[in-house]
């Protein structure tokens, strides 16, 4: 408003700048009266005209939807006339019939000119077919005519022979010997099919693509026509149909499955067998000339990668087509070589080139599928198989002689373990006699003078020893379960003896590492790797049976503590069993610290540490209702007791992260309803929410009725939602503490 009376104030003084403007005051207002007069006239006039504008849309928009409704009730009433002539138009049959009849006798007339103009049109194909097939690896500019002209002459010839089903049976063979011309071309045609096909590589290799994306073009046509054949003889089967539907099954019927694109694929995997066959005969008296002069199927793979694959459709997966056919006959080719039985230097020669064809065929990024399955079955350790079979056998037959007599040791426990220099429990000389053995067999390999061999003995090498870890394995899961499920009826100093094989595989793995800082300096790279990874792999194969050891002598622990640790938070725990739990892992680990290997004893003390956490941590789980505040009390003495006892195997400053999880645990117990939550925060950060856990551990709070622990874990669940509390990035114990469902811990009982 104001700047409306700025406007007008400033309009004014446009006018009166002077005092003597004053009088002419009336001559400006009847000069603003007539601008006003006609601008209002303008703007009468423009709502007038809109107005009327309006009125005119609406009133056409209500005749075209009158329209339109009256277009939809006269198509449904059309609709409805055309559902069913056959009620409405008393001479629809008359009709059906009358169509029927004047399409045969069209298709009558079709056919009569066909046959006609059949012979004329065939010789045109002969000549444009014949003009091709002159230069197989040429331009083939007619081959999508032929294509069109026979399979417009085949449509007929099926349609014909078809519907001739029925007819008489001279009829039949009259109808046939006038086919018989057409079948002669369609065989040529086929042939020449099959003949392009062989040569693909070829025809690219001539400058003529082209060829190829029309051949390919020809398949796909004639795929796709099968397709449909298939497809409607499917359906015949399965529904009843129209006319036109059942005039398309007649077609479908017609049809002659071609099969085009198997053809060419199958062509193609005959042409690459054929090159093969015909190089291996002209180099069979000189394998090694054979193997030399194979940089051809190099070049051929290159061409194909760069010229073939783009004239086939991506789901042709021509390059690997290509790739498996020559693989395939290549390997066919090799052991026609191999059973030729060959001097020792074309197996060499053949040895070596097989590794090479593995890096070759990756340096052209074929994928390693694609070369399956592997040349020779992946036996091509066999070349040299002679050489190596009287080491195999010499590490089979001792390491099986010496795993018989230990294993037969260890299940009798005659006598107890021998004690080495070290004061530690050991086997009679196992780990030394096995690398003594090893280690001869390794310097007869590195003789040789072959990376091959040598790579060969310590794959062997790595066999028997992860062999002999198995058994070992196997021996003591057998051993333990005779051991807790008839403890009188076994022989005493499992214990002892588990102790001495842990040793043993610490041995064998130091034993090892020395073995492999031997061969890397001897070997180059090419073997180097995988020497090294074998090893390494039966240095871990050692490691994981001593980590069987270690874990056995845990579960030995606990099984004899088994009558207690049931009455953990049941009523006996009250009156104090964890001096009695502790005594006992106490009398254990008396004899680990002393006869047990100093690195697998600290291994064993932080899981003994673990499994001690985590049955302790799944009782409380799993507890009954416990009295409050006595079970807190006696939590606290629990922890106390266990901590100056594992203070004796571990720093105390590092067992106070372990029994941190106790710690707080304890503090969600001693919390009130109120202050429950700020516990579970303290906790949760750490662990992550573990709702279960804290639900059956409220749960188990004698000093809260089931409204109170309504109450804690609306509170707690709550503060999880508004915080987004959620496990933490490692797991912690609390990820194998298992909470119990109400049976389950009927049935423990």
């Amino acid at each position: 408003m104001t700047a409306a009376h700025a406007s007008a104030a400033q309009a004014i003084g446009e006018y009166l700048q002077s005092p003597d403007d004053l009088v002419k005051i009336s001559a400006y207002r009847k000069k603003l009266e007539k601008e006003k007069a006609s601008i209002d006239a303008r703007l009468k006039s423009g709502v007038k005209e809109q107005l009327q504008a309006t009125r005119e849309g609406l009133r056409k928009l209500l005749g075209t939807r009158t329209n339109v409704q009256a277009i939809k009730d006269e198509m449904v009433t059309v609709d409805r006339q055309c559902g069913d002539p056959a009620n409405r138009v008393s001479t629809f049959d008359q009709i059906s019939r009358v169509s029927m009849v004047h399409r045969n006798f069209e298709q009558t007339e079709d056919m009569v000119n066909n046959l006609l103009e059949m012979n004329a049109k065939l010789a045109t194909i002969e000549q444009l077919l014949e003009a091709d097939r002159q230069e197989v690896v040429g331009p083939a500019p007619n081959l999508l005519v032929i294509h069109y002209l026979l399979n417009q002459l085949e449509s007929f010839r099926n349609q014909t022979m078809h519907q001739a089903k029925k007819a008489s049976l001279d009829s039949r063979n009259i109808l046939a010997r006038w086919f018989e011309q057409l079948n002669t071309v369609i065989e040529q045609f086929n042939e020449y099919i099959t003949q392009l096909a062989e040569n693909v590589l070829n025809i690219v290799r001539a400058g003529y693509p082209d060829v190829v994306v029309r051949l390919i073009k020809i398949a796909e046509i004639e795929g796709r026509e099968d397709e449909k054949a298939i497809a409607i003889r499917l359906v015949k089967k399965a529904a009843k149909m129209d006319a036109a539907s059942k005039f398309k099954s007649m077609q479908a019927n017609a049809r002659v499955i071609k099969h085009y694109r198997s053809k060419i694929m199958r062509a193609i995997t005959d042409s690459v067998a054929h090159k093969f066959q015909a190089a291996w005969e002209k180099n069979k008296e000189d394998p090694v000339n054979f193997l030399n002069t194979l940089q051809w199927m190099y070049q051929d793979i290159i061409r194909i990668q760069s010229d073939v694959v783009p004239c086939f459709p991506p789901d042709y997966d021509i390059e690997a087509h290509f790739i498996k056919a020559y693989h395939k006959s290549l390997n066919a080719t090799i052991k026609d070589m191999v059973a030729s039985e060959p001097g020792a230097s074309v197996l060499l020669s053949l040895f070596d080139w097989l590794k090479s064809y593995k890096a070759d065929m990756k340096d052209l990024g074929i994928r390693p599928e694609l070369l399956e399955p592997p040349l020779l079955d992946g036996k091509e350790q066999s070349l040299i198989e002679d050489y190596l079979n009287v080491i195999i056998k010499k590490l089979d037959e001792w390491s099986a002689n010496l795993m018989k007599t230990e294993v037969e040791e260890f299940s009798a426990r005659r006598d107890p373990p021998e004690v080495d220099a070290d004061g530690l429990y050991g086997t009679q000389g196992g780990a030394g006699i096995l690398f003594q053995m090893v280690n001869q067999q390794i310097d007869l390999a590195m003789d040789s003078g072959q990376g091959a061999i040598l790579s060969r003995v310590v794959h062997e090498t790595n066999r028997v020893m992860r062999s002999l870890q198995e058994q070992w394995v196997k021996v003591i899961e057998a051993e333990y379960k005779k051991q807790i499920s008839n403890p009188e009826e076994v022989a005493p100093g499992l214990v002892e003896y588990i102790i001495a094989l842990a040793n043993d595989q610490i041995k064998s793995a130091d034993y090892t590492e020395i073995l492999l800082a031997r061969l890397e300096p001897a070997v180059n790279e090419k073997y180097r790797v995988p020497i090294n990874e074998r090893l390494n792999d039966a240095i871990d194969g050692y490691l994981d049976v001593a980590k069987k050891c270690t874990q056995t002598l845990i579960d030995i622990i606990f099984n004899d503590l088994k009558p207690a640790t049931k009455n953990l938070f049941q009523p006996p725990w009250y009156d104090g069993i964890m001096r009695q739990i502790v005594e006992t892992m106490r009398d254990y680990m008396t004899d680990y610290q002393t006869y047990l290997n100093p690195s697998l004893l600290e291994l064993l003390i932080e899981d003994l540490l673990d499994a001690y956490l985590l049955i302790y941590l799944n009782g409380l789980a799993n507890a009954g209702k416990l009295r409050m505040p006595e079970a807190t009390d006696q939590v606290r003495d629990d922890v106390r007791i266990a901590f100056q006892f594992f203070s004796t195997l571990k720093p105390a400053k590092e067992l106070e992260d372990y029994f941190d999880v106790v710690e707080k645990i304890l503090a969600l117990l001693e919390a009130s309803r109120d202050m429950a939550f700020l516990s579970f925060w303290e906790f949760a950060r750490i662990h992550g929410p573990n709702i279960a856990f804290v639900e059956s551990l409220m749960k188990s709070r004698g000093d809260l009725d089931r409204s109170a622990v309504g109450e804690v874990m609306d509170s707690i669940k709550r503060k999880v939602k508004e915080e987004g509390l959620t496990d933490p990035p490692e797991p912690t114990i609390m990820k194998k503490v298992a909470v119990q469902n109400s049976f389950s811990r009927f049935l423990n009982r």
